[in-house]
């Protein structure tokens, strides 16, 4: 059975290269965070559906089906990107955006890299961006993902050839496409099927880049943008403005979680591990002791910042406030994560209410259930006095 992988393959013109595989006589295998919206296009057996985030590891299931010799093709749309000015982008959107347009992309391609090197025919595409060859204002980073990732498969397609291998990696760089949901419009798949039957095309002509509509507008985008590079942007720039496509809110969810972290352990990960699944960016507050418990820490404050800073949930460790509400006029955040035995109490029912007009969600996670601080610390505090007591008696 032939099989071809399709990464972001679940809407819109992913979607639509994965059910013009599938009449070609493929099996779709659609890697992406949401299951496809195959509709009419595509019957349960004509594809399945794994789960891929790629702003995580996703090592292990890609050299599965690349190892897999039934697979001859890979297709790559995933991406995302957001008009805006620089400074309207938190930090997180910008590593996230590279990670997800440039990163994870070209980890892709080295994983698949042995099959594109090798004799046998192997079928590769990529989405580029038309961003990613010219000036792109109100879209830097964006076009800065998409033009590192232009310039890789360029540069990797003259290693290919001098390898001696047929196989080529197309460069898909569009300017926009109708019918999907990119630019918050609705998936169309009679819009996107005939670009995905061009698509589907090209890459099997081997050939290096295709710029849909290229005769007809961009070809004029491309020569007034080497013409001048300056005035090109400004146009864009206005361009962009004048049609109101520029937004200034913000693009991530900034999460915010407190405590005390004493003797770190599995609870304390699960809980930071399912924070970090519910945002983008995940800010951690460290108390500096437990005497609101009435209790001592065992390990000193600047330790406990260490560890927690060096877990790979966190994007950000610093020293708690009094209260979380007073870590929100600091931080911002948009959700407030904690415990589920703080529902209902007094401190949380007034959180509630101070942050109903400041459009903070509050998510209570169950603890882990058999591992806590404080049963860790009677068990030392018991095999303590049971040393001492058995030395005594000695």
């Amino acid at each position: 059975m032939k099989k071809a992988v399709i990464i972001g393959g679940s809407n819109g013109i992913g979607l639509s290269i994965a059910a013009k595989l599938v009449s070609d006589g493929f099996h779709a295998l659609i890697l992406d965070k949401v299951p496809p919206e195959a509709g009419a296009l595509m019957k349960d057996g004509d594809y399945t559906y794994i789960f891929c985030n790629l702003l995580n590891d996703n090592d292990a299931t890609l050299k599965t089906l690349a190892d897999d010799p039934e697979v001859s093709c890979l297709v790559i749309t995933a991406g995302y990107g957001r008009v805006c000015t620089f400074e309207s982008l938190h930090v997180a959107e910008i590593r996230n955006m590279l990670t997800v347009n440039t990163v994870s992309v070209i980890s892709a391609l080295r994983i698949f890299y042995d099959r594109l090197l090798a004799k046998e025919g192997f079928d590769c595409a990529v989405m580029g961006s038309i961003a990613g060859l010219v000036s792109s204002p109100l879209f830097s980073v964006y076009a800065a993902s998409k033009a590192a990732l232009c310039r890789f498969i360029e540069s990797v397609n003259v290693e290919l050839e001098e390898s001696g291998t047929e196989n080529r990696i197309l460069n898909v760089s569009p300017g926009s496409i109708k019918g999907t949901r990119f630019n918050g419009g609705e998936n169309d798949s009679a819009a996107t099927e005939s670009l995905a039957e061009e698509i589907i095309a090209k890459m099997k002509g081997r050939e290096l880049l295709f710029i849909p509509d290229y005769e007809k507008t961009y070809k004029g985008v491309i020569d007034r943008y080497n013409a001048d590079a300056h005035e090109y942007g400004k146009h864009s720039y206005r361009y962009k403005l004048d049609s109101g496509r520029a937004v200034s809110r913000r693009g991530v969810r900034v999460g915010y979680l407190s405590g005390t972290f004493d003797l770190f352990h599995l609870g304390h990960l699960n809980l930071l591990r399912r924070a970090k699944e519910k945002c983008d960016y995940l800010i951690v507050g460290v108390h500096p002791d437990a005497s609101h418990k009435a209790k001592k820490t065992f390990i000193p404050f600047e330790e406990r910042m260490a560890v927690v800073g060096g877990c790979r949930y966190v994007d950000k460790a610093v020293p708690s406030c009094r209260e979380d509400s007073d870590a929100w006029d600091i931080h911002h955040y948009d959700v407030l994560f904690v415990g589920s035995d703080y529902k209902g109490t007094e401190r949380f029912m007034r959180y509630e209410e101070y942050f109903k007009d400041k459009g903070v969600d509050i998510v209570y996670f169950d603890y882990t259930q058999g591992t806590s601080s404080t049963i860790i610390r009677e068990n030392i505090i018991k095999d303590t006095l049971s040393e001492i007591k058995k030395k005594e008696n000695e």
